[in-house]
């Protein structure tokens, strides 16, 4: 008599706690191709766990492509860059609709913005009628070509980069386009003993175009984002805290060198990133110290300055370094 034939089972959904720990070990991860930029990989993951979009600046050369490709590999997405440049069309963002002769009909070719993690590398670089394409793909997660909405992957976030010191040839983003990220990560130029180790690593033979080499492996994956994300929106938030936070974005409305302040969806913003914190701090809690930690990605470039404050060399993060030292922290 012939056994029955054995279904392979499908594996539980992760819990929190398991996806915690995974998240948690995305850094160890990460470090085996990027050196020392850990608040870069702590802020890629609160947006990724708020199903927010990121802008990474830093100066050439301090890894913001190899960054989001590790970490994409580290979590097991898919993954694809798009250079933009000032020749860029919007259909070769988004795609576009392809005349078939065999068929004698129009079919829809996908655009790289398929994908789970769009790496947008130099964004500033492209014209705004190209950056303008991603205006729905970041708020409807869709791309709509000939009045039909076609639905993107989930998970799905936009990485844009972008470089701060070159201006020429540059398209700044327009303030509603960089509201819709969620966070602003800048990449700093790394202290002497972080460049050191970056040599390091190179000279006994780092590739990185090959992670795999160098032991990247994916630790994660959407089921543990899935989970991380049920279990995000359950962390409380006391009056207090809630409070605090519109406090803060109030404060930068009112700041003599502001043009202009954090909106209400910019305080938005900070209450889902603090609790993202929180979470991955280990508690269902949010605390101030969460807002504290998370203000300064998440607000920094919701503000626009008066011409005469950036003259004088104040910029967004000084701003909130003030707005921070004067709002009453709640008890």
């Amino acid at each position: 008599m012939r056994s029955p034939l054995k279904v392979p089972s499908t594996p539980p959904p992760p819990d929190a706690e398991s996806a915690r720990r995974a998240l948690t070990a995305l850094r160890h991860e990460v470090a085996k191709a990027v050196v020392g930029q850990d608040s870069a990989v702590s802020g890629l993951v609160v947006a990724l766990l708020c199903r927010g979009h990121v802008l990474l600046e830093g100066v050439p050369g301090v890894a913001k492509t190899l960054l989001v490709r590790t970490v994409a590999t580290a979590l097991s997405l898919d993954t694809k860059r798009l250079q933009f440049t000032p020749d860029l069309m919007p259909g070769d963002v988004t795609g576009s609709l392809v005349y078939d002769n065999r068929t004698s009909e129009f079919t829809f070719r996908e655009g790289p913005v398929f994908t789970n993690l769009l790496l947008a590398d130099e964004i500033n670089r492209t014209p705004p009628k190209t950056q303008a394409a991603l205006l729905e793909v970041m708020e409807e997660r869709q791309v709509s070509v000939d009045g039909q909405p076609r639905r993107l992957p989930s998970p799905f976030a936009v990485l844009a980069t972008q470089n701060p010191i070159e201006h020429e040839g540059t398209y700044p983003l327009p303030e509603a386009q960089l509201d819709r990220f969620l966070v602003k990560v800048t990449l700093p130029l790394p202290p002497r003993e972080d460049e050191v180790r970056i040599l390091a690593h190179h000279a006994a033979g780092f590739d990185p175009g090959n992670l795999a080499a160098a032991g990247v492996s994916a630790v994660a994956g959407p089921a543990d984002l899935a989970a991380a994300r049920a279990a995000v929106a359950q962390v409380q938030v006391r009056p207090e805290v809630l409070g605090y936070i519109v406090d803060l974005a109030r404060a930068t409305r009112t700041t003599p060198a502001v043009h202009l302040g954090v909106s209400p969806r910019g305080a938005t913003a900070l209450l889902a990133t603090t609790r993202a914190w929180a979470w991955l701090s280990g508690r269902s809690y949010a605390t101030p110290d969460d807002v504290k930690a998370l203000a300064r990605p998440t607000l920094r470039h919701r503000i626009s300055l008066r011409p005469e404050a950036e003259q004088d060399g104040v910029n967004s993060d000084v701003v909130l370094d003030q707005v921070l030292a004067i709002v009453p922290v709640p008890r």
